[in-house]
């Protein structure tokens, strides 16, 4: 989940779902309430901790964190020199997802339908909005935090892109790089705040709305996959406030169109490889998972 929450486009949300640990995760949290409190007052802290399943989410966090800190330059590094095979395995691994997470609706009636419809739609709508520009003060890292952590829990909504479009990935990221200790306890304040609130919510939806649900998270995955075509044509530009030229529109074209445009090569054959190979791993987790 670590490693999907640093690529921009990616869900951490899409591999808890496909490891079979979304539900008792989206529980987990929820239990982390006014209850919990009371039963650590009467009955000490190891029944709080049962209560809030703790044992799992200390191990998750610690993996998620593990992976953030020891993968972010990495990541950062692949997006620089090879993103064309990096959106390619990507790509495929959402595919497999989207199909994985369309297997839990057992009746696709008209609500399922509209649902998948203005899931895919919403998707690609916030697929398609411009990175902001700001100057970052220190309280932005929190409201990203709550704003972020809601996305990275959605199968299909990428918290890393969310934090893009705010202007808050590339300063986030140097925070983790060079270990700026109050930017990132802001950031996960707001986090823990966001994780709490939406936790709930989304877990009602699940069980009151079950079908229409899984339709609306099945369609932001589709819908995610408009922005991580590997081929893609710079548009227009902006400058940030870093002085960067960075690119603003981009329009998804095909690797014929890629190599003439660009004069690059496509590396179309990779590219395709890799898109099996995410696929592939996606059915052979949901395997292992099972």
């Amino acid at each position: 989940m670590g490693a999907a929450d640093v690529v921009p486009g990616v869900s951490g949300g899409t591999v808890a779902f496909i490891t079979g640990i979304y539900e008792r995760l989206l529980n987990a949290i929820r239990q982390i309430n006014f209850p919990a409190i009371q039963i650590w007052r009467k009955q000490g802290l190891k029944a709080a901790w049962d209560h809030i399943d703790g044992n799992f989410l200390l191990i998750l966090f610690s993996g998620i964190m593990t992976s953030i800190l020891s993968l972010a330059k990495i990541v950062s590094w692949l997006l620089e020199h090879h993103q064309l095979l990096v959106w390619s395995l990507f790509s495929g691994l959402i595919l497999a997802s989207a199909w994985h997470i369309s297997k839990q609706i057992k009746t696709w009636s008209a609500a399922s339908w509209i649902s998948l419809a203005l899931g895919c739609g919403f998707s690609l709508l916030v697929s398609q909005l411009s990175p902001a520009s700001i100057d970052v003060q220190n309280y932005y890292y929190f409201f990203a935090g709550m704003i972020a952590i809601c996305a990275m829990i959605l199968p299909g909504i990428s918290g890393s892109f969310i934090l893009l479009i705010l202007g808050m990935y590339h300063p986030l990221l140097t925070a983790v790089n060079q270990l700026q200790i109050s930017a990132l306890a802001l950031f996960a304040g707001g986090a823990l705040i966001g994780l709490l609130s939406f936790s709930h919510l989304l877990s009602y939806l699940l069980k009151r709305w079950h079908n229409p649900s899984y339709a609306v998270l099945t369609g932001f995955l589709l819908g995610s996959l408009s922005l991580l075509w590997p081929w893609k044509q710079v548009v227009s530009t902006y400058t940030s406030s870093e002085g960067i030229e960075k690119p603003l529109q981009q329009m998804n074209i095909l690797p014929t169109q890629y190599a003439q445009l660009l004069q690059q090569d496509p590396q179309t054959l990779s590219c395709v490889a890799l898109m099996l190979l995410g696929v592939v791993f996606i059915v052979v987790l949901e395997r292992k998972s099972n």
